[in-house]
């Protein structure tokens, strides 16, 4: 299967409406294009019927090493029997990631019981100003339970690659942002790639994605 490279150049204007859609939807074809292979109906789990990207089936995203604020070295290994949901981002994006994160605060408040099943990942991609105590402040500002998870800039570019995430540092006068895809992949008990939740989703109906697996 062929892999869809990342772009080398993306337009200046940071965090726009137009361009977030665009991050989305390459992101989204480049989920759908590059893991489409068709595998054996004994082996395809049942198919979703959900409002985002039914992944079942799909052979990426399988696993990460990174590490959480205390230092200790996470993998999908440690969440099985909750599903796990992945966001990549960072601590100072003004929109996208403050976005995601309340929507996903909103998920666990609407799944009242089953929220001790979800476990909420987000993962920078600017480990350069992304320090430990800054990640876990950021995090817990959101949900206590979230966890955030990083490593140093190759491990992060690989994880990335790895996820079909698309990401690339924009100047901004004396600092830079960083524009990025915005997709929420959800992982079942097992382990396996399920779901990926579109930004622009509702939390309700992302509830109604999330309780096929539950």
């Amino acid at each position: 299967m062929s892999r869809r490279p990342l772009p080398s150049a993306i337009a200046p204007t940071p965090h726009s409406a137009p361009r977030r859609r665009l991050l989305a939807g390459f992101a989204a074809t480049g989920l759908l294009s590059a893991c489409g292979g068709l595998l054996s109906a004994c082996d395809r789990p049942k198919p979703l019927s959900v409002h985002g990207i039914d992944l079942s089936g799909r052979d990426f995203a399988n696993d990460f090493r990174l590490l959480d604020p205390q230092g200790r070295e996470r993998s999908l290994a440690d969440f099985r029997g909750k599903l796990a949901m992945v966001f990549f981002g960072f601590t100072q994006c003004p929109d996208v990631c403050p976005t995601a994160l309340t929507r996903a605060v909103q998920i666990r408040k609407r799944l009242g019981a089953e929220a001790e099943r979800l476990q909420v990942i987000f993962i920078t991609v600017d480990p350069e100003r992304d320090t430990p105590k800054v990640l876990e402040a950021y995090t817990r500002a959101f949900d206590p339970s979230f966890l955030g998870l990083y490593g140093d800039l190759e491990r992060t570019a690989q994880t990335a690659k790895a996820f079909r995430v698309v990401y690339a540092k924009v100047p901004t006068g004396r600092s830079y942002t960083i524009d990025h895809s915005a997709l929420s992949y959800v992982f079942d008990a097992t382990g396996a790639i399920r779901l990926a939740l579109r930004h622009e989703q509702s939390a309700q109906d992302c509830v109604h994605d999330l309780r096929q697996l539950l």
